[in-house]
Parts: C-alpha cells; structure tokens; sequence
C-alpha cells in the first residue's frame, strides 16, 4: 500500500490519488463514482470547527463531504 491516508492531511496540502482501498461494502465504488480517481488531484478545503469531522475535500473541480473514516480509504501522495 503506497502513499498516505487522505484523511490525515492538513487542510489546503494538495495531492495525488494513488490507490483506494477495497471496503466490499459498496465504498470504494462510491467514491469512485464521486470521481475519487487514482491520478485525480485532490486538496482538503475544510473541516468541521470541533470534531474536524466531516472534510470537504476538492477533487476534480468539485467539493465533496467525506467522513474522515471514508477519506482514510483513499492513498494519495503529496504534492511538492
């Protein structure tokens, strides 16, 4: 398993898709469907004041709310 979990960048950190993590629950192909695609530039936009839970999370022109535990799901790689 390459790259770290989305879930654990910091707020405005830009990076890259690189794999996400099969749930078999119908997760993975959620966020799929959302256009979490491996390649795809991703950036979190906020995050709830308190808990920090849910993200919104920018990814191909779009802001999505995620859950943090959804968000961990999805490897990416930081950009420079």
């Amino acid at each position: 398993m390459s790259g770290i979990p989305l879930g654990k960048l910091d707020r405005g950190i830009k990076a890259v898709i690189k794999h996400i993590e099969e749930t078999g629950n119908g997760t993975t192909l959620r966020l799929l469907e959302m256009g979490f695609i491996e390649g795809s530039s991703v950036c979190i936009a906020h995050e709830a004041p308190f808990s920090k839970d849910p993200i919104i999370v920018e990814v191909r022109g779009a802001l999505i709310a995620l859950r943090r535990s959804e968000a961990n799901l999805i490897r990416v790689q930081v950009l420079p």
